[in-house]
């Protein structure tokens, strides 16, 4: 099998560094899958993409940076991922990665108008998804976590709705076959969670945020987490 690319566009916050590791790490635990099945690309730190005939699936990680300020690294890995998508490489973006697959084929990504969403929250799977290779067994309401400001608030073209809530109608997409956005983080486990939120507590009091219920709000999230591994079980299907 030819190895599992996960394109890292950043770094965690250093609480969480400390106690965890890094983005690369949770993701791949996520997937139960073997560390020797994965190439890490940093990307932020100029690394070049590998040929897409190197690769057998795409994990684009979160980040610090914004989109909307189209960074060098971060177009030139959107005019990658263009080519990955017009191949049919199964495509997961995380976060940032969701924001730069939509700004990639056209979509925009802006700062939310309702500011920060951090902490746990629930996500809605929409109806009609039961053909969806990651979301077909999603029926009910589930628990994901969340850290970011920006949000994708025009889709490109023929972008699919996966799960929404009140805070960002986009949060889980299909952009097109085998390639999906998540603005919520699966790969985050509690620690995770709670490191962002103690990491970032000054400003979320400056912006009105009570740190102490996001922080006893932080639960596991079983249904979020599992979405990953179904998309390394599709990879090795393909």
């Amino acid at each position: 099998m030819k190895p599992v690319l996960i394109i890292k566009t950043g770094h965690t916050v250093q609480t969480a560094y400390a106690k965890i590791g890094d983005f690369e790490r949770w993701i791949i635990a996520s997937m139960r899958a073997d560390k020797n099945n994965f190439q890490v690309v940093e990307v932020y730190k100029d690394q070049k993409l590998p040929a897409l005939n190197e690769v057998s699936g795409v994990v684009i990680t979160g980040s610090s940076a914004m989109v909307t300020d189209k960074l060098d690294w971060s177009e030139y890995t959107a005019e990658w991922l263009r080519q990955a998508i017009s191949v049919q490489l199964p495509i997961v973006g995380i976060c940032y990665g969701h924001q730069l697959l939509a700004h990639a084929l056209g979509g925009l990504v802006a700062y939310n108008s309702l500011g920060r969403e951090i902490g746990t929250t629930v996500v809605s799977p929409l109806p009609g998804n039961s053909e969806d290779a990651l979301f077909a067994e999603i029926k009910e309401p589930f628990t994901v976590h969340v850290s970011h400001m920006q949000s994708v608030v025009e889709l490109p073209p023929n972008t699919k709705i996966l799960a929404s809530n009140n805070f960002d109608p986009h949060h889980a997409v299909m952009f097109s076959e085998l390639c999906w956005g998540l603005q919520f983080h699966p790969e985050f486990d509690e620690v995770a969670m709670q490191s962002y939120i103690e990491e970032r507590q000054d400003d979320l009091k400056q912006e009105g945020l009570d740190v102490k219920a996001l922080l006893d709000g932080v639960k596991p999230t079983p249904i979020a987490r599992n979405i990953l591994e179904d998309f390394y079980k599709l990879i090795r299907r393909q």
